[in-house]
């Protein structure tokens, strides 16, 4: 009989996986596809050509694992991008993010000298709330109805929070419950600049800027940080699989028994308490504790059978909140994008940067508009990025590979429509959008890879595509994912842990859930 299963081969599943095969547990991985890694892999969609399939970017990968599960000396290198963010707004006209905000701000001048002024007090004011989460990252949530130590948990987080000015916590308010748009709309005034950051509200999250909630996604994605800058953005040399590929080094060389091509079926269950797994070949694997990285809605809905949930647990897993409107595609290039408003082919700053298409606040309004009445946007809202600027291990030499990863895509069509029917026009609908402002891009792509909602469903498990594992709403964050009363890694199910994004403190690629629910599961005797 085995310590521990651990269903899924992802980021999360082997972090969890390494720290309790340090604490001298006998552990094994069962992973669906033929290679770990979950979502950030990187495959060669086409000869001499590869890059990361879904994960594309580095920055909220915890620095704590990095160190613990010793990444870097099995070979990890994340290299910081020299330019942060280039929103092409018209043929004409382009506004830029620089690392260095005293650049930015002559960027932002240009636009609204009150809003560059403005960007020193917004940028503070985002740290200063994104350390309260990286505070909390690293702790498991209070459950509410708890015992003692959710009691000392909640008392600890109380005592975190009054050492904030009262000014603190009203932003820190405004960003967990009001839309981006109201939050952006009392900080600036120009348009551009609004919807500049307002991306980072949707990215991921089925939902409009002016949607209540959607500011914390916002603030979601700045909590990260890459060799030790604070909300910077990196790219991991040999793509995202680079990440997961050291993981395994580490989790093999700790004895951790590493299965593929190993689908779980069912979580067996006896007697309310979880003994094991039975594979779809129909093996079946006995274990004393079984840990799920894959999402609440997957675990729930399919791997265990409704007679062992409460009927109240089970309609919350019905209403449980999953599709982030994402839909990924890589392409193999022959030339860099000839943007109008920054011509030319050669690499250029922008070039290296996260070059984002979604100019204005209507933009990324309409776009949703369009994806919940049409299943998705007549202009999405596209960031491109082009990783073989900074890896040129990625594409044959002169030529390159671009990740796009665009927003409003329903997770269902509607009237009953199949994403397999329509994925290809989806597809040339947001290489029009980026023809739209480099007119050279549809000639210049040698051969794509297409990823819709349904495909990451099919392909890493990510039920309604959510790259997050269920929405990150305020009903579903902290001590409320995946639900409350759960919120410590633990299920209704005696020996059943989650360990994955669909638990606190979400989606991304932070390793933080693996690691939080090995902590937890080594305080259980």
């Amino acid at each position: 009989m085995k310590d521990f299963l651990i269903i899924g081969g992802g980021h999360n599943g082997l972090v969890c996986a390494c720290y309790l095969a340090k604490a001298g547990k006998n552990v094994t991985i069962l992973e669906r596809r033929s290679i770990v890694g979950g979502a950030a892999v990187t495959e060669e969609f086409h000869p001499g050509f590869q890059n990361s399939v879904a994960s594309y970017t580095v920055s909220l990968l915890n620095p704590k694992i990095i160190e613990d599960l010793h990444l870097r000396e099995h070979g990890l290198e994340i290299k910081l991008r020299p330019q942060s963010n280039f929103f092409p707004l018209s043929e004409v006209n382009s506004l830029s993010f620089h690392k260095n905000l005293v650049d930015t701000q002559a960027e932002v001048a240009r636009f609204s000298e009150r809003d560059a002024a403005t960007l020193p007090d917004f940028y503070a004011m985002l740290e200063t709330v994104a350390d309260i989460l990286r505070e909390e990252l690293l702790r498991a949530p209070p459950n509410v109805g708890g015992g003692l130590i959710d009691l000392v948990r909640a008392g600890g987080f109380g005592l975190r929070a009054k050492k904030l000015s009262m000014a603190s916590r009203r932003d820190a308010l405004d960003l967990f419950t009001k839309s981006a748009t109201n939050v952006l709309d009392a900080w600036f005034e120009n348009d551009h600049v609004k919807a500049a950051f307002a991306f980072d509200s949707i990215v991921g999250n089925y939902a409009a800027p002016n949607t209540p909630g959607s500011a914390y996604v916002l603030l979601h994605h700045v909590f990260g940080e890459v060799n030790g800058e604070k909300g910077a953005w990196g790219h991991a040399m040999g793509g995202m699989g680079a990440i997961t590929q050291a993981m395994r080094k580490e989790a093999e060389q700790l004895g951790v028994t590493i299965r593929t091509d190993a689908e779980v079926k069912e979580v067996l269950i006896d007697g309310g308490r979880a003994t094991g797994a039975r594979l779809s070949s129909g093996e079946t694997i006995a274990a004393n504790k079984v840990i799920a990285n894959v999402g609440p809605k997957l675990l729930y809905s399919q791997m265990i059978d409704e007679q062992h949930l409460e009927p109240e647990f089970h309609r919350r897993v019905r209403g449980f909140r999953v599709g982030s409107g994402t839909f990924r595609m890589n392409v193999a290039l022959s030339e860099l994008p000839d943007f109008t408003c920054k011509p030319g082919t050669h690499v250029q700053p922008h070039h290296k940067s996260g070059i984002v298409i979604g100019p204005t606040m209507d933009y990324l309004e309409q776009a949703y508009i369009d994806a919940a009445q049409y299943g998705w946007s007549k202009q999405p809202i596209v960031e491109i990025l082009i990783p073989s600027t900074i890896d040129p291990s990625l594409a044959p030499e002169g030529q390159h590979v671009a990740s796009l990863f665009c927003q409003q895509f329903a997770p269902e069509l509607p009237e009953g429509k199949s994403w397999d029917n329509y994925r290809e026009q989806a597809a040339q609908t947001i290489i029009d959008t980026v023809n739209n402002y480099a007119p050279n891009f549809r000639d210049s792509i040698i051969a794509q890879q297409i990823h819709s909602p349904l495909d990451l469903e099919r392909k890493f498990g990510l039920m309604g595509g959510d790259i997050f594992h269920g929405a990150l709403g305020l009903d579903q964050l902290w001590s409320n994912r995946p639900f409350m009363g759960f919120a410590d890694y633990r299920t209704p199910i005696q020996g059943l842990y989650l360990c994955g994004s669909g638990s606190h403190p979400g989606g991304g690629v932070t390793g933080v859930p693996g690691h939080n629910a090995a902590m937890e599961i080594l305080r259980d005797k």
